[in-house]
């Protein structure tokens, strides 16, 4: 990313963010990856001060409304939250017997690992969540409806 690039600069601020799959791939498709998606939210709810606004699950990708409680960092939350759900996924992805697109996906992630110096060996999230912070009601009503049309919207 470049200097000046997509940051979160107002840590308490109420944020539209979005994190895709590496390569669009449909992994939310199967419930036990939008299961990990959906307890890892309700941990950093309960345990790391987000306060969850709005969001959905589609297919390849995630889209939240969100804000920190307290002296919490967005950004802190969000690093955490990528990190933990895409190591949860792969190795769901390593064990399940049944996944039939396993050899696909990992090789995938793989390819994409290796091309980020930042990884040892898989990346599952891109990394252009592109946060956009809402300061203004027409703003949260766009993103709003926009999380309604991606496929039916989770209201907290």
């Amino acid at each position: 990313m470049s200097a000046g690039g997509h940051k979160i600069r107002n840590q308490q601020g109420l944020h539209f963010i979005t994190f895709a799959v590496v390569e669009w791939v449909d992994m939310f498709t199967r419930q036990q990856y939008r299961e990990i998606i959906i307890e890892s939210l309700e941990y950093c709810i309960k345990q790391k001060g987000v306060n969850l606004h709005a969001w959905v699950i589609t297919s390849n990708h995630v889209h939240f409304i969100i804000s920190a409680k307290d002296e919490n960092k967005i950004s802190d939350i969000l690093r955490d939250f990528k990190k933990f759900t895409s190591i949860k996924i792969l190795n769901s992805i390593k064990n399940t017997p049944s996944e039939s697109r396993k050899e696909w996906m990992l090789s995938i992630f793989k390819a994409k690992g290796q091309e980020n110096s930042r990884n040892s060996t898989y990346q599952f999230w891109r990394q252009d969540n592109r946060p956009i912070e809402l300061v203004v009601n027409m703003m949260i009503d766009q993103r709003l409806n926009y999380i309604q049309q991606s496929g039916g919207s989770r209201y907290c």
